[in-house]
This record gives structure tokens, sequence and C-alpha cells, in this order.
């Protein structure tokens, strides 16, 4: 990462914006080819003729015109997804987006020099803080590396939104507000919003033109804590950011009304560098054990986090950390990214603060008080008691996996990633006696704005492979087979899907014109295969490799009788976090962990037999 800093000099992190190819609209021909492939594990053969059928009169009627429309609405943008996919993927969904949406991690910090030791956390928060707002610091320099594939630079824009960014709830749609700037593009808020026992405060990370030490910003998280430690506890407005979107939107408005100064705090809040919250519980957390951390930073206290910043960084009483953050503004590699830039400093510095202990005279914080009234407090408890309630439904399960990982599965020529993603369709299959329709997380980044497309790691060859894991009399060399069969195909897809050839993007960008022409809806989207097989976000498995650094994190799942399933992976381990609904009957995600781990032993033994 220093080296890198250092050669960044040459190159500024948004330099390449201008110069990244349009995102591409793939073939009709090839994406409703793709698209009947996928649903087949799906289907018995009436149903699968049924569809192939309506996708043969959608290819030779409406799709055409629908295809035709959207080629030239392609002409027209540098990316023509974006702005719908921000709409109808974030800010159309009504559903509480703080648990729905938001995805969350813990600091890995934990794993070396900050194992969990109460009476931590404020001294530990202040080195955390520093080296985030350092790495702040960087990206309106433009010091932060342009990532790159081979010499190919990628989109860097998701890293504007990481930092001063924030979403503001609408009765039909919320919006985005973004008030970071580069340094070259002028002032950007410096001022960071701290959360505890229901109250906010803020101070500026900036004194006399510098940034504000550890020991320094150690003086203003004290001051904070002692005086909500030694006082009643605050009203909590955080908790309304947890509601449902409409109900968020109204009671925000209402909250406006009551008195002007009350929307100059919320946008205090909405333009914070980000927004840095105290828990009062210890969430317990071992490098093998993931579950009870995860579960504290995806559904803590909602009166000290603000659902709708980009950024919650979370700190519990026993020196544990952890973000939360909106998935709208930007995918979870941003979030990665600073996470193993923090963490790596902590590991260089031994967890401590090696410099001046000397502390300014700095303002103290200043609270953030909001009129309220009766009303206020009950939409207040309203939001809790639902927020609660659901947030008591989630089970999360995240373990590592400790017997091997990426430097065995490489030494027997399988690519990591996919290794994981077939392990759990066999663990689903075992579990549930059927295939489970997966989306996995394809990066798009090498286009202009580019965000992620949807891989269907459900692939004929992958239900081919459980079958014959499951069949006593089929051979280990003709599992053996029908594995390598299954790896190809999801390697091949997954270079598809990231090359701008993925097809469910595409079959929403048609539906999408369809219905601004005020078009009935075409049958190939009422088709019982299209949800069934995933489509229009039913996918019981939602997964995502989360990268190959130390760092973990977490969603819900994408259907209620489905799961969610974060992963990465180290030379010597993959670590899992799955997570599914307690009320649903079918899913047990300790179960399917279980399953996914004995299907490594199995998938490795497999390779191992090489002469039969």
């Amino acid at each position: 990462m220093e080296n890198q800093l250092a050669k960044s000099t040459e190159e500024r992190t948004f330099q390449y914006q201008d110069s990244l190819p349009s995102l591409p609209v793939p073939s009709l021909e090839e994406s409703l080819k793709k698209y009947l492939e996928s649903v087949k594990p799906f289907a018995n053969e009436e149903e699968y003729r049924k569809t192939e059928e309506i996708v043969q009169k959608f290819q030779s009627g409406i799709g055409e015109k629908l295809h035709q429309k959207l080629l030239e609405r392609a002409k027209g943008k540098r990316n023509w997804l974006e702005e719908w996919w921000l709409n109808v993927a974030y800010l159309d969904v009504r559903i509480p987006s703080q648990l729905n949406v938001n995805f969350a991690g813990p600091a890995a910090h934990f794993e070396h020099y900050w194992p969990p030791k109460e009476g931590t956390q404020l001294e530990r928060g202040s080195i955390i803080l520093w080296h985030n707002l350092n790495y702040w610091q960087l990206l309106r320099k433009e010091k932060v590396p342009v990532h790159k594939v081979g010499n190919t630079p990628l989109d860097m824009n998701q890293f504007r939104m990481l930092f001063s960014t924030c979403k503001v709830p609408g009765i039909t749609r919320d919006s985005i507000m973004n008030y970071f700037r580069t340094e070259s593009e002028g002032r950007s808020p410096n001022h960071i919003v701290v959360l505890c026992r229901g109250r906010a405060f803020v101070f500026d990370v900036i004194h006399e033109g510098c940034l504000v030490t550890p020991p320094e910003l150690l003086r203003q998280l004290t001051y904070i804590h002692k005086k909500c430690h030694s006082e009643p506890d605050g009203p909590g407005i955080a908790a309304l950011t947890s509601e449902e979107r409409t109900r968020w939107a109204k009671a925000r408005e209402y909250l406006i009304g009551l008195d002007a100064e009350n929307l100059a705090l919320l946008e205090k809040i909405q333009s914070s560098l980000l927004v840095y919250s105290m828990e009062d519980d210890s969430p317990h957390v071992t490098p093998e054990d993931y579950s009870e951390i995860l579960a504290a930073i995806l559904i803590g206290d909602p009166t000290v986090r603000w659902g709708d910043k980009s950024y919650n960084l979370i700190s519990f009483s026993n020196g544990v950390f952890g973000c939360n953050c909106d998935h709208a503004p930007f995918d979870a590699m941003v979030m990665v990214n600073i996470s193993y830039y923090v963490d790596e400093k902590i590991f260089q510095n031994e967890g401590r603060w090696k410099g001046s202990e000397k502390v300014r005279d700095i303002p103290l914080p200043e609270e953030l008080i909001f009129t309220v009234d009766e009303k206020v407090l009950n939409d207040i408890s309203q939001a809790k008691a639902q927020y609660l309630k659901e947030a008591s439904d989630l089970q999360i399960a995240a373990y590592a996996f400790t017997s091997f990982g990426k430097k065995l599965t490489k030494n027997k020529m399988l690519h990591p990633d996919t290794f994981i993603q077939l392990a759990l369709q066999l663990a689903y299959y075992r579990l549930h006696g059927h295939p489970g329709c997966c989306y996995e997380t394809a990066m798009t980044r090498c286009f202009y704005h580019g965000r992620t497309e949807t891989m269907r790691s459900c692939t004929v060859e992958a239900v081919r492979w459980c079958q014959s894991m499951q069949d006593p009399s089929v051979s280990l060399h003709e599992r053996q087979q029908k594995m390598l069969q299954a790896f190809a195909k999801h390697n091949k897809m997954m270079k598809d899907c990231s090359a701008g050839k993925g097809f469910d993007r595409h079959l929403l960008g048609l539906l999408l014109i369809a219905k601004e022409e005020g078009l009935p809806v075409p049958e190939l989207f009422t088709d019982p295969l299209f949800s069934k097989s995933g489509g229009g976000g039913n996918f019981v498995l939602s997964t995502s490799l989360v990268g190959y650094l130390r760092v973990q994190g977490v969603v819900v799942p994408m259907v209620h009788n489905g799961y969610g399933f974060f992963y990465h992976i180290r030379d010597d381990r993959f670590v899992v976090a799955c997570s599914a609904w307690k009320s649903c009957p079918e899913t047990d995600a300790e179960k399917l962990v279980q399953l996914t781990f004995c299907a490594f032993y199995d998938m490795i033994q497999l390779m191992n037999t090489t002469h039969l």
C-alpha cells in the first residue's frame, strides 16, 4: 500500500474517468440465449418448452423493438444503466433500508494488535478515526491509487461517495446528497458526527489547517462519552432512519416543520464526513467465529447509527470496530479498500499512536439538539419497535474454515471463488434437495460508472455435478469431470459478465423501456420461470466475494426463504458469513455453512483422485 501511494503521485485517483469506455448494450440474441440456459435447472420439460416459446416470441416481436429503443438511449449516455439501477435497486425501494439494503462488516484489527478488551474503546477509537481521516485526505488530494486489472484502469467514481454522502428519504423515491469535493474542486465538509446513547455531537477534524491528532480526537471522544454516561439518554432521532422509507420521509418533513433549525441539524449529519457510533455492547469475536460481531454491526442499536449514511464507523465497549453502510451510493469494494488501508496502518504501528501527545486548544464538540414533541417521540419508539422486531428474526452464522484456503485450490488449478460458489451449490442441494437460484456479484468497473452485473451461479453444469455427488452409482472420475465442467462454465460466465456481456441488467433495461413507453409488461417477465430462476430480485442465494484481504462483510437474504452469503478468501482459509430469517422454517444458516465446509473437503478429495 505504501509503495502504491508513493507511486500514485504520478497518477490521480479520478484522472481516467473521462477516458473509460461506455457501458455496452449486449446483443439481444446472446442475452436471450443465456437467459434460457439459466432457467433450465428450475424447469421440467414442459415448463422449459413454454418459456422457450415465450422467449422466441419476445425476440422476434416486442423484444427487438425495445432493444432498438435501448440502443438509442445508450447513444446519448456513457452509462445507460446508471440512473435506472440507482432508482430501481435502491432509491425507489420502500422497505426499511437500514436492515434490508445496508451492508456491514467488522474491522480486522481484533486478529492482531487489538483483541477484544474492555476500557480500550476511546483510545483505539481515536487511532482508527485518525487513519480514516488520513484516507479522506488522500482521496481529497487524489492520491488513492487507481484500481486496475492488468494495465486497464477501473472506474473510481464510487470512491467519491464514501465520505460526506447521505441518502435522504422521499415519499416515493429517495435521493442521494453528496457533499464531497477533491481539493482541486473546492471546499469539502470537514466535520464528523458522533452518536452516543441517543444523542448527536459534531466537531471539526481540521484545526488551524491541520488534521486533528489521535490525542486530540481522544479528548473529543472522551468528552462525549463522559457526558452521555453521566446524563439522561437523548431522544434517539437516528432510529427514524431505520423506518420504512415513506414513513421516514413523512416523519422527517414533520420534524422540519416543527422547527426550521431541525433541517440545519439534519444537514449537518448528512454532510458530515462520516458518523462515528459509540455502542455500549461488547460482542464476542475470534478469528474463527464472526457470528456475534456481524450481528452487532448489522442489527445493533438503531439510535446510534444513521442508516442513510454512506459510512457509519461503529465502536464497541470492548474495543472492537466495524462499519455499516448504505448500499445505494457504492458497492462493498469501496469499504473493503479503506478497511484494508486502515487495518494495515494499525498493524504497521502495532496498534499504537507513535506521534506527539500534545493537545491543542480545540473547541469542544457541539451537541445537535433537535426540537421534538410527543409525535416525534412516538415516531421514534415506533421505528425502534419495528426495527428490533425484524432484526431479532435474523440468524447469522459466520465462521472461518481453516483447514486450507486459496493456496491449495490454486495448487489444484481451481479458481478459489468458483470453488466456494460450487461448494455452496452442493451444500444447498444437499440441504434442500433441489438447486438454488444464485446471484453472485460480477464487477463491471472497466466501464464508465460501471457497478455490478448478475452472475447466475446455478448452471446446468453445476446441477449435473451436484446430482452426481448424491448418486452412489456415479464413479469418482465422472464426478471429477462434471465438477471441472462446472468450473469451466462458471469461469467463462464471470469473464463475460465483467466484460459487459451479462444478461440480467440488459433484461432489466428492456423491461424499464417498456414501462417508460407505457407498454404492457412483456410475457417474458410474467412467466413463472422468470422469478423461479431468480429474476426480479428473487434469488434464494444472494452471494458476493468480499475479496482476498482480511475484510469480511454480511447482508440479509434477498428473499424470505433465502440466504445472504458473503465470503472472503485467504491463502490459508475461507471465511464465510451466512444470514437467514428465523421465521422461515426451511432455511438454516448454520447448517448451510457446515455443509459448505463439508463440500470443500469433498471437492479437494475429488481432485486427489487422479487415476480413476
